[in-house]
């Protein structure tokens, strides 16, 4: 199994366990928190509307973070060290949701755990193309881990909550997010690219940005994630209230990921034989066709397998394409504010999908509000299609 996330380098091995590790653990924490955070805040007796604006707080901290700590990191250069602290301080952050439960204290926990939280993935993300080098093609070998940290988490937890206490359910987050720490001190420091002005940098990253399509591809990524609001803050109570058991909906969740699994052994021969824009226009396309299947016709477990089975391109194909565009897009010097951008943008959509998701599910229902996700999704589709180039 350790061959096939191991692609060689030359002049030097790559890390691939160790950076196969730290994904593993930090989606299972995404793992914990994108099911069942909403069935938590359920649990302590909050309404749709107080659910929605909890989940959309570490999403509108994704719009502040990443830019931050990216520019922090090109300055100096430290992305692991920034990567280690901010896993560190995360775990120390959320240890405050022992204290008390009222709306107001896990509003300021959601806060400064996800300021910390979300430092993290962008910053590892440039890491790890930078320990790949000339075989970034190999990314997705190495980040289908995480995948499977995700499906661990979800599975193991759903099954655990099938006869526990939801009051269980912080516990476990705490040590996910202690392992992903733990996990960051084994990673070694990737090759340092050189050293460059930060009024240069800046100047830099705003002539890369006003490139053709670029600033279209970063509207569309905000879109898509708007487009799985309702999917991450709803989904699993929607389901419990179609009558699906925890154990199922836990095990419906994995699925998605499992296909999003096959789909990245498979990426790199996916990528040879279509563009980018191809790829993402597609991508965005079955977005909109799976919130329209979840929507309307969720009951129906054929349809609903069906519909997990398209998380292999509403997130797999998405975030790779995604991640290999921003690659492409900015030189070596200015990956972490690139990358940065690219969850500050995907934060942005996330938190506004979860907070008109929350608003939306109480007044309009289940299927209004994942139609409307559905037009998200086909809005970006044809921005894609039309802006890109190639």
């Amino acid at each position: 199994m350790t061959s096939a996330v191991e692609p060689p380098r030359a002049g030097s091995g790559v890390p691939a366990v160790r950076l196969s590790s730290f994904y593993f653990a930090y989606f299972a924490l995404l793992g914990g928190v994108a099911p069942f955070l909403s069935l938590y805040f359920h649990h302590l007796g909050f309404s749709p509307a107080r659910i929605g604006e909890l989940v959309a707080i570490p999403m509108l901290m994704r719009c502040l973070a990443p830019n931050l700590w990216g520019w922090l990191a090109d300055r100096s250069g430290q992305r692991l060290l920034i990567v280690r602290l901010g896993a560190l301080c995360t775990a120390v952050a959320f240890s405050g949701i022992f204290i008390r439960n009222d709306y107001l204290w896990l509003a300021m926990i959601m806060v400064l755990h996800s300021f910390f939280w979300h430092a993290v993935l962008p910053q590892f993300e440039a890491i790890t193309l930078s320990h790949l080098g000339a075989q970034s093609s190999r990314y997705a070998r190495i980040r289908l881990w995480g995948s499977v940290g995700f499906i661990a988490t979800v599975v193991l937890l759903g099954m655990v909550l099938e006869w526990a206490t939801l009051d269980l359910y912080p516990a476990v987050m705490l040590g996910i997010m202690l392992t992903i720490f733990a996990c960051s001190l084994l990673v070694p420091a990737p090759p340092r690219p050189a050293a460059s002005m930060a009024g240069e940098a800046v100047s830099g990253f705003l002539q890369q940005l006003r490139r053709p399509g670029i600033l279209a591809f970063f509207v569309c990524v905000a879109l898509m994630q708007l487009s799985h609001g309702p999917y991450y803050t709803f989904l699993t109570l929607h389901l419990e209230a179609l009558g699906y058991s925890r154990s199922l909906i836990g095990f419906l969740w994995a699925l998605g990921v499992v296909a999003e699994i096959v789909l990245f052994l498979f990426m790199a021969r996916v990528m040879s034989a279509v563009s980018l824009k191809q790829l993402l226009v597609l991508s965005f396309a079955l977005a909109a066709i799976r919130w329209l299947l979840l929507g309307s016709l969720a009951s129906s477990l054929p349809v609903l397998l069906f519909a997990q089975l398209l998380h292999a391109a509403t997130f797999g194909s998405f975030h790779v394409a995604s991640i290999h565009f921003v690659q492409r897009s900015f030189d070596e010097r200015l990956q972490g504010q690139g990358q940065a951008l690219y969850a500050t943008l995907a934060g942005t959509g996330g938190a506004l999908g979860a907070l008109y998701s929350g608003y939306a599910w109480h007044g309009l229902g289940p299927m209004w509000t994942f139609a409307l996700a559905s037009l998200a999704a086909g809005i970006a589709a044809l921005v894609l299609w039309r802006r890109l180039p190639g």
